[in-house]
């Protein structure tokens, strides 16, 4: 609690002035007007405000009489802001806070304390489709980067009493506003208690990177397991479809993104397009998934290890062996191309798009062409690597995709040196790794597998509704 205001209007103006530092801050205003005889200001934030609406209440304001204005601060937002969005506060920290955050805060001259009244409007792009979790049939709609509007759009799909949005604020200095969203009747109670705790308990001044930066302040040291805790969507159905399923969705102001708690490995590998298909194509399409999972973890590992071992590839195989001259050791091709393709993917985001299909002719060329005939690379390494690098793409989680890049790389190495049994190591720690990761909630990352629930095994393995489902 800050100092508690006065019922003077200089005096009160003097200290938020101070405070808010409006001579310094050319968007920070303050404002005088004469209403019914009294002395009303007030302060907000150029930018944040709406003017048609702001004028209208001016209007307003200057057109009441001595009469009309109580001396009691409750009275007068009940009788004298003809606005949705009240409330009222009596301390100058929790005007300044409210007013960095685009409130419009209203003091009296006479009368203690100060109305807010919610007159925000936030610079924001249109809702467009996702670019990266696009569908190929189903809702265009995705998140931005405004809080109250990607909470509208979870609460234009769950018309329930039961949906609970709750407010609070991360960042001693940005006080980032966060919502926590959830079904009353399905959300586990504990898990909910926990979370909230954490989100109570992070210290930091600021979320520098938004969604990022808070779902690192969620964990409790640094984990040098790679496989991600977190699953983040762009798409409010695919959040919408999490809450009915008891899940917990954190939205972060800025962020255009929601992260769905608590998370398996079998939610992580989902996609909305399993969903938006008959249940034929759904079941091909996540089994499709399932496989690319696999290739792009032990194509080129397991391509190691019978170069390694001619011996063990059968005639009909023989074809996948190099025959040409490699003037470059096998598993070196590997590894510039690994690094290569991340090259590519960053020189992709980072040119401008009129250059882009310049680039992508350049890299086409240089790679495809120039590098299997200057003798830096075998056709047979470009190929496999291709194949992989697809394969990555099929992954719905950025970060999923680099962590079994990263499994892929320690395998590629374990396997050049100790042979198969380096691949067989190298499989064993992607298994392990996965099977002791744990989700935020504590419970394991492979159920339903452990503890086992065929029911819910089935559901995620297979796009079918089981018997006596609503």
């Amino acid at each position: 609690m800050g100092e508690i205001l006065s019922k003077s209007i200089d005096e009160n103006s003097k200290l938020l002035k101070k405070k808010l530092r409006v001579d310094e801050n050319f968007d920070v205003i303050y404002r005088e007007l004469d209403a019914g005889g009294r002395r009303i200001g007030f302060f907000f934030i150029d930018g944040f405000c709406k003017d048609d609406l702001m004028q209208k209440l001016l209007q307003y304001l200057i057109g009441l009489k001595p009469e009309d204005i109580p001396d009691n601060i409750d009275e007068f937002s009940e009788k004298c802001m003809p606005h949705v969005e009240v409330d009222i506060l009596y301390d100058a920290e929790s005007v300044v806070s409210n007013v960095l955050m685009g409130v419009t805060c209203f003091l009296v001259d006479g009368i203690e304390g100060s109305v807010a009244l919610d007159t925000r409007t936030y610079p924001m792009r249109s809702v467009d489709e996702p670019w990266k979790d696009r569908v190929l049939r189903g809702s265009r709609d995705g998140f931005v980067e405004t809080i109250v509007m990607n909470t509208a759009l979870i609460r234009r799909r769950i018309r329930d009493e039961r949906l609970r949005v709750e407010m609070t604020n991360v960042g001693t200095r940005s006080k980032t506003d966060i919502a926590i969203v959830y079904l009353e009747d399905k959300v586990d109670k504990t898990f909910l208690k926990n979370l909230k705790k954490r989100i109570d308990n992070i210290k930091v001044e600021s979320l520098t990177m938004n969604i990022e930066s808070f779902a690192e302040c969620l964990l409790d040291a640094k984990y040098i397991n790679p496989f991600p805790k977190f699953k983040f969507t762009e798409r409010p159905d695919t959040a919408a479809s999490a809450i009915y399923e008891g899940n917990i969705i954190i939205i972060v102001d800025n962020a255009p993104s929601a992260i769905i708690l608590p998370t398996s490995v079998f939610d992580i590998l989902e996609e909305a397009d399993d969903y938006y298909f008959p249940p034929v194509i759904g079941i091909y399409l996540k089994m499709s998934r399932y496989l690319l999972t696999f290739v792009s973890f032990a194509l080129t590992p397991f391509w190691l290890v019978l170069i390694k071992n001619p011996s063990m590839v059968p005639d009909w195989l023989s074809f996948v062996l190099i025959t040409d001259e490699i003037t470059v050791p096998v598993i070196l091709q590997l590894l510039m191309l690994e690094i290569g393709i991340d090259g590519l993917k960053l020189a992709a985001v980072n040119t401008p798009s009129m250059l882009s299909t310049p680039l992508s002719i350049v890299a086409g060329i240089v790679v495809g062409e120039y590098a299997v005939s200057s003798g830096w690379f075998n056709s047979e390494a470009l190929l496999y690597m291709a194949i992989v690098t697809v394969a990555n793409y099929g992954q719905a989680s950025f970060e999923f995709g680099y962590a079994l890049k990263i499994m892929r790389i320690i395998t590629l190495i374990l396997t050049w040196f100790i042979g198969i049994w380096g691949f067989l190591a190298g499989t064993a720690l992607l298994v392990l790794s996965i099977c002791f990761n744990k989700t935020l909630s504590g419970k394991s990352y492979i159920y339903p597998i452990f503890p086992f629930n065929g029911r819910k095994l089935v559901r995620k393995l297979f796009r079918i509704r089981l018997p006596h489902e609503n």
